[in-house]
């Protein structure tokens, strides 16, 4: 019979009996680990937190964007339609401002009539799907130590759903060539420039000073206010990071009480509107997301998105995640989870503006 001290006396020797090769079930990595399912070699004298800690993530789409609730698992596009309409004004004095109101007469014996366009825009639902696979001894060796392998495989599952939703909801997919919220196409949104210079020659928000941000900010409202016929005026600001971390700290006056942040909820042409208060956050999705930038680097070359969160404006389509019943083939179980994933859509990209370079 082998025991411990004469196989650890034959591995001195050298007689060493090696790895299967293309057998992954048992690592080592250095810190103890023995197999897939989570097994530790724990010191006597060694207390283990049995709390599982998953990576760090930063999701915040649930935040930003509504959902459009009514698409289904068997939709395979998402659409909507945007109406214009037109009507000419009586006396023969066209339609412009001031003038052109459809009057009539006791006697009219002609009335004009008005034409309405109703256009389609049509997105596609994409099939998301992912497995999750274990088998019966994974099991009872997971349910043995404590750490249920299926509900951790469960939770990095729902972790990679969320992930790819903020994804898809910010910038979209180049793979199916789908853009989000925060890197429209010019043609789309066509309200995108750059932060102006400030009185230090530099656009950073970091060398301007506060009164010089806050033009920043109202000028990206009020470009985007008249592009929509002064109809709407953005209610949310999002920032990068750093440029948020930037407002959030800084603090201005001679007491220093007050955030350069504070300073710009209280004084925006939203707020003075009395229209309501101007929400301002920060996203990833932002950092060098500018047109010059490279998303994720830090390079000056940060984005600022202006836009209101109201599905009847911009909103996301989505079914919720389904899965199958279990299927047992030999030792193996297997469940599939699905769901389908649209396209942001911008019913009227009008009330969407960029500004890029301010940090």
């Amino acid at each position: 019979m082998l025991t411990y001290d004469s196989i650890m006396s034959m591995f001195a020797a050298g007689d060493h009996p090696g790895v299967r090769l293309g057998f992954t079930g048992r690592t080592r990595d250095g810190k103890g680990t023995y197999d897939s399912t989570g097994a530790f070699l724990v010191g006597e004298l060694e207390r283990l937190d049995m709390t599982l800690h998953l990576p760090l993530i930063d999701i915040k789409w649930g935040r930003d964007i509504d959902l459009r609730e009514d698409v289904t698992l068997a939709d395979e596009n998402s659409s909507f339609t945007t109406s214009t309409f037109g009507t000419p004004g009586s006396l023969g004095q066209g339609s412009g401002p001031g003038y052109g109101i459809s009057w009539a007469g006791k006697k009219t014996d002609q009335i004009s009539s008005l034409s309405v366009d109703i256009a389609k825009t049509v997105n596609p639902l994409t099939i998301w799907a992912k497995e999750l696979t274990y088998t019966i001894p994974e099991l009872a060796s997971a349910a043995q130590i404590g750490r249920p392998i299926d509900e951790q495989k469960h939770q990095a599952l729902n972790k990679a759903h969320e992930m790819d939703v903020d994804q898809m909801v910010y910038v979209g997919d180049t793979t199916i060539g789908q853009n989000g919220l925060c890197n429209q196409a010019n043609t789309v949104v066509t309200n995108v420039s750059n932060v102006a210079n400030g009185s230090g020659g530099s656009p950073l928000w970091a060398n301007k000073t506060p009164d010089e941000i806050l033009a920043d900010v109202n000028t990206l409202l009020v470009s985007v206010w008249k592009a929509s016929a002064y109809a709407v005026t953005p209610s949310r600001l999002l920032l990068s990071p750093l440029a948020f971390g930037y407002i959030s700290t800084q603090k201005i006056g001679t007491s220093g009480s007050v955030s350069i942040k504070t300073y710009l909820e209280e004084n925006n042409i939203l707020t003075s509107q009395g229209e309501g208060e101007l929400e301002i956050f920060a996203s990833k999705w932002l950092l060098g997301g500018g047109a010059s930038g490279t998303l994720g680097t830090q390079n000056g070359n940060d984005r600022m998105v202006a836009y209101t969160k109201n599905r009847e404006y911009v909103r996301y389509p989505m079914t919720m995640l389904q899965r199958t019943p279990v299927q047992f083939t030999s030792i193996f179980h297997a469940v599939s989870y699905f769901c389908r994933l649209g396209v942001l859509e911008l019913v009227y990209p009008v009330t969407v503006g960029y500004c890029d370079g301010n940090a």
